[in-house]
């Protein structure tokens, strides 16, 4: 069978989306060698991931690149019938507008609806384009696949589809994140410059990601506690966070990587305390499973789903609440019969998100697709 990716998002994003199209892509292709897969991307998608040139060695993993938006709104329709494709699979959230002229079934994965629910962060046309694009897409697809129960509910309520055309499949993370050998922890801290004990925060550093709660904590935390808030900057609440940082003297205490390679980031996840991750919604939350993975504890926030990837595993507070996230901070760091416990329910936990039963469960949607098409 010939599997067919929108993989604009594989060969353009070092994140995010970018990290699942290619851990799909790749986990497929490890644990279903049988099948073909191609990388639909558009001509000017550049290559910002060293994953990209690891999936292409893979001899059924093939690459092919197109026009620019149109061709990937509208053109690649036509593209699966000339390159005679069993099946398509929209990695980011949506399909080319014309899908219902495909000749094979559509699958497409939802990852969240944030526009909808954190509208300051998205232009009004971006808002507007998203609902048309996104909507479409889910209610056009032969299935989706949502990330996360959180996801299908309001893909259900926002866009009215049909909840038994939904599979919800939990991502996994790559299998770089693993528990990390010392020596390669102390080199990761020493290229880094970080000689402290140290909490880490990774994401985009944007409102709804919500980094100043930890910031805000430092203060109440022992003195040696440093932070550590690994991501891009997005303007303007990057520059909030330098205020507050510089407002309450705490320029020696945060330190901020943009640019971090994704081969350092479980040495820098594995050299934390605990890492944080109280954004305020998620479609998922890949952070979490990410430190949960190298075998540290997670602070996350209640709200959205970040319950579902951290469970038993992980601590939760409210977004908004200081005092409580300092509380739970100090638990962390001097309650070590906590720490021992939580580390102790992850494995369990995690196994719902091995790429081998990720792959399978994505193979499970396909066939229903296929089913489904050919009624």
């Amino acid at each position: 069978m010939l599997i067919a990716f929108d993989a604009k998002r594989a060969l353009a994003n070092a994140t995010g989306l970018g990290n699942y199209s290619r851990f799909t892509i790749e986990a497929l292709a490890r644990e279903f060698p049988g099948h073909q897969y191609l990388m639909y991307a558009p001509g000017n998608a550049k290559n910002k991931s060293y994953n990209v040139n690891q999936l292409l060695q893979r001899p059924n993993i093939s690459l092919k690149t197109g026009g620019g938006a149109l061709w990937r709104s509208w053109g690649i329709t036509g593209d699966l019938a000339a390159d005679k494709v069993n099946l398509y699979h929209g990695l980011s959230n949506e399909l080319p507008l014309n899908i219902d002229k495909a000749p094979c079934p559509s699958v497409v994965t939802i990852h969240d609806l944030i526009w909808r629910r954190v509208p300051g962060d998205y232009s009004l046309i971006d808002r507007k384009l998203y609902d048309l694009k996104y909507g479409r897409s889910a209610r056009l697809a032969t299935r989706v696949i949502a990330i996360s129960r959180k996801t299908r509910d309001d893909i259900v309520n926002d866009f009215g589809v049909d909840p038994s055309a939904i599979d919800i499949i939990y991502q996994g993370c790559d299998p770089s994140f693993k528990p990390v050998a010392q020596p390669v922890v102390e080199d990761i801290k020493k290229r880094y410059d970080i000689d402290s004990p140290y909490i880490i925060t990774v994401g985009t550093v944007q409102s709804r990601k919500n980094q100043l709660l930890a910031v805000k904590a430092l203060p109440a935390l022992p003195p040696e506690v440093k932070l550590v808030i690994a991501g891009r900057r997005h303007e303007p609440y990057a520059r909030e966070i330098d205020r507050y940082i510089s407002s309450h003297s705490l320029g020696n205490r945060v330190i901020q990587l943009t640019g971090v390679p994704f081969c350092d980031l479980p040495g820098l996840y594995a050299g934390a305390e605990f890492a944080t991750y109280t954004s305020r919604y998620e479609g998922f939350g890949l952070p979490v499973i990410e430190a949960l993975s190298v075998g540290i504890p997670v602070i996350a926030a209640t709200g959205s789903c970040l319950e579902e990837a951290g469970g038993d595993a992980a601590l939760y507070v409210n977004p908004d609440d200081t005092e409580e996230m300092v509380d739970t901070c100090l638990k962390l760091l001097n309650d070590s019969a906590l720490r021992h416990r939580l580390l102790n329910n992850a494995p369990k936990h995690l196994k719902q998100f091995n790429p081998a039963d990720y792959a399978s469960n994505v193979t499970k949607t396909y066939q229903h697709a296929l089913q489904t098409f050919l009624q």
